[in-house]
């Protein structure tokens, strides 16, 4: 009689490792963030002198409605050349916090003759192998391997939260911009507001009136 719990014993012991050769034994989570990105193309008629009258506002109107984030790039396809149109361009882009990129134009067809062609690029950044649930764990881990959801929590948050998508691609490199300026436009914001007790904020009035 004491030999046949021995036999169970050592049967789960012999399927413990089979059961979990399917789990991740490294320390690094295999929930990556991944970044996608959407363009969007708008033709505009240029000439040597510039853009087409009329076509400065479409052009603003377009941004308008697709709303780049701030610090986004823009890139311009224009065959002819035209300094006058990128400079239009340029002008408005700088208006809404845009910058003219390198980035890569999308392939497909040229601009049509005595058009030019302005690009902006969408970035979004996402965990898609977080979507499925992953499998529950089992309840031997001898080896103490990392659970199958292991980083959905904080390379989802880095990927809701970044500013642009494609620092997670390309890091950030530092452009000389004055960057500790602006990081302290909140604290000087904070400095300057006026004491509470003064209406720097609202402040609920409470009535004393009525009783004890």
């Amino acid at each position: 009689m004491t030999s046949r719990p021995l036999i169970l014993l050592l049967s789960i012991a012999a399927a413990v490792p089979l059961g979990g050769c399917g789990e991740y034994r490294g320390l690094e989570t295999v929930h990556q963030p991944v970044v996608t990105q959407t363009d969007y193309a708008l033709d505009l008629l240029a000439g040597p002198d510039g853009l087409a009258g009329g076509e400065a506002q479409r052009l603003r109107g377009w941004l308008d409605v697709l709303a780049p984030a701030p610090g986004a790039s823009i890139a311009i396809d224009d065959p002819s050349g035209s300094p006058a149109a990128r400079t239009e361009i340029a002008a408005v882009a700088t208006a809404r916090g845009l910058r003219l990129g390198s980035n890569v134009l999308p392939q497909g067809q040229a601009p049509a003759p005595g058009t030019v062609r302005v690009v902006v690029t969408r970035s979004s950044a996402s965990v898609p192998s977080c979507a499925t649930p992953a499998p529950s764990a089992t309840l031997v881990n001898f080896d103490a391997h990392t659970s199958g959801s292991f980083g959905c929590a904080i390379n989802g948050t880095l990927a809701a939260m970044v500013a642009d998508p494609n620092d997670l691609l390309r890091g950030k490199s530092d452009d000389g911009s004055a960057t500790a300026f602006t990081a302290a436009k909140a604290i000087g914001v904070w400095r300057k507001a006026a004491p509470t007790g003064g209406g720097g904020t609202v402040v609920k009035a409470e009535s004393t009136a009525g009783g004890r």
